[in-house]
């Protein structure tokens, strides 16, 4: 792998120049123009502080992005995180999410080393777009007290909600007017302009300005520590048994998640840019991101799309596009640390509920509930509910089962059709026409397992009831066997040739014709008793 990182590195580099340099620079700040909002926003969102997100965004777009598996991606807090720290917060506090960012990063190095990077291949379409509409749903959901000056409280996104109704609120009209003006103005700002100064950057400077002139009663961020070390950061001492107990399923959902959106990112990504993602590199640079992150007091990070497809449309060539983006974001945490400290938190709010709407896929979901498909109607609505409702490793999980069961249940179905010989289609002659009145074709389609044995038995009891004098299993449509199924076959093989009638098998898969061989059926029939095809076992019954 290391080998494979030089290499890449060395391709990514080759004729490097002021130039190349030049179009990384522009794109880096165009990229940190996009973060930097986003960065103040997650970091407060996910219970920590505005400065713990723009540490995130800092150390992970220099670290991830240097040991990243393509040189495209730009990695730091995001939304979908967000959904998990709230609640990590919540129950462990600070030091919680630091512990469960350096386990999860560790699992990260794990899957990287042990090249796992596929896994993400095998999750549906739907699941996952239900998985990201739940993550939207959550996100903004969580910026109700921010927005309004409400209060609720709870360790979960239903708890919260119930918290609005059972304890006394008050509602902030200033900071409401704030956060939908925000909202409105990112709707209607032109798409062309967003393309060179972004619109939440531009919303969250006109509510600070006003916020510095008319000086509202509203929340606002706070100050911004002019460190890189946060005073709250990972203290190793607080790491417990007890606690790695107790933070392992929050450490796997931030990893799950890690590994999802960053692995998604990339393939997304590398398609614009032309350009395969290694997947097992990035789970290695996330892993090494993540366990480096909380000792600067950051929260966990993956890669964005949004701000790796700035880059990329900005027109950064290598890595150094991240680096770039990760140094004007710590002059301006340096330089600009006290005018941010003045921006209203429902601004920030303003701008994660747009980015929640924006992050549906809503041409996927359209496609998906346009074209009526039932299975990924259901895969798409019961992630979404399983994300609001549980955590987001669950969540997965129980989209990614339920396609499993669906589609076995779909693979699984059996058709059977017994019909006897059109010697018209045939052209037989009117002579032998007589040798087929007592001739069956029994055309079996799916796989012959135990899950279909006793629909195979139901199916076939006609040719067990008649007298037949041929039948013939045409198996052109039967891709695997198991010893059910074919005990199954076999049994009424049986009673048939009790009986008399001759049993002929055509059009047998190789996979197949192994299985009657370890389960005994091919020993019963001579060679002659199998052919690859059923036109030429009606040739051969016409001229005995």
């Amino acid at each position: 792998m290391i080998k494979r990182y030089f290499q890449r590195l060395k391709t990514e580099f080759k004729g490097y120049n002021a130039k190349s340099f030049g179009k990384d620079a522009l794109a880096g700040v165009t990229v940190a123009a996009v973060a930097l909002p986003l960065a103040l926003a997650f970091g407060v969102s996910s219970g920590a502080d505005a400065a713990a997100g723009l540490i995130t965004a800092v150390i992970a777009g220099f670290v991830i992005g240097m040991l990243s598996g393509g040189s495209y991606q730009i990695s730091g807090p995001t939304g979908a995180m967000t959904a998990i720290l709230v609640s990590l917060v919540a129950q462990y506090q600070l030091q919680g999410v630091f512990i469960a960012c350096f386990l999860s990063g560790i699992i990260l190095l794990i899957c990287g080393i042990f090249k796992l990077g596929g896994l993400v291949s095998f999750i549906p379409v739907p699941v996952i777009t239900g998985f990201t509409s739940g993550i939207a749903i959550i996100i903004a959901l969580g910026q109700i007290n921010n927005l309004t000056g409400l209060s609720g409280s709870g360790l979960n996104t239903i708890d919260k909600i119930a918290s609005y109704f059972t304890t006394e609120q008050h509602l902030n009209p200033t900071a409401l007017i704030i956060g939908l003006c925000v909202i409105v103005f990112m709707f209607i700002y032109p798409k062309k302009l967003n393309a060179v100064v972004p619109s939440s950057l531009v919303a969250i400077i006109l509510a600070t300005a006003a916020n510095f002139i008319f000086n509202f009663e509203v929340d606002v961020v706070g100050a911004i520590p002019q460190t890189l070390f946060l005073d709250n950061r990972l203290d190793f001492s607080q790491i417990t048994f007890d606690k790695i107990y107790n933070l392992i399923m929050p450490a796997v959902s931030i990893a799950a998640l890690g590994l999802i959106e960053s692995l998604l990112c990339g393939a997304s990504a590398g398609r614009m840019k032309n350009e395969k993602l290694d997947a097992d590199q990035e789970l290695v640079a996330q892993g090494i991101g993540n366990m480096l992150i909380p000792l600067f007091g950051g929260v966990p990070a993956t890669a964005a799309i949004a701000r790796t497809s700035v880059a990329i449309k900005a027109g950064g060539r290598t890595r150094i596009t991240g680096v770039i983006h990760s140094v004007v974001l710590l002059l301006s945490m340096f330089l600009l640390g006290g005018i941010m400290s003045k921006i209203p938190l429902s601004a920030l709010a303003g701008v994660l509920i747009v980015t929640a709407w924006r992050m549906n896929e809503w041409h996927v979901i359209k496609d998906i509930f346009s074209r009526k498909i039932k299975t990924a109607m259901f895969q798409f609505l019961i992630t979404m509910l399983a994300t609001v409702i549980f955590d987001l490793t669950v969540a997965i999980i129980i989209g990614v089962l339920f396609s499993v069961v669906m589609f076995v249940l779909k693979v699984s179905d059996m058709t059977v059709t017994i019909s006897g010989v059109d010697t018209e289609k045939l052209g037989v002659d009117k002579e032998k026409v007589g040798k087929y009145s007592s001739t069956r074709v029994a055309y079996i389609t799916g796989p012959l397992y135990f899950g279909t044995a006793s629909k195979l038995a139901e199916k076939l009891k006609p040719l067990d009831d008649e007298k037949e004098d041929v039948v013939i299993f045409s198996m052109r449509g039967v891709p695997l066997a198991d010893i059910s199924g074919v005990q199954a076959l076999q049994e009424l093989c049986m009673h048939l040739s009790e009986r008399g009638t001759q049993i002929y098998f055509t059009c047998v898969q190789p996979p197949v014709m192994e299985m009657f061989d370890r389960c005994g059926l091919k020993d019963s029939y001579s060679d002659s008793n199998f052919y690859w095809s059923t036109d030429k076992v009606l040739a051969d019954i016409a001229e005995m």
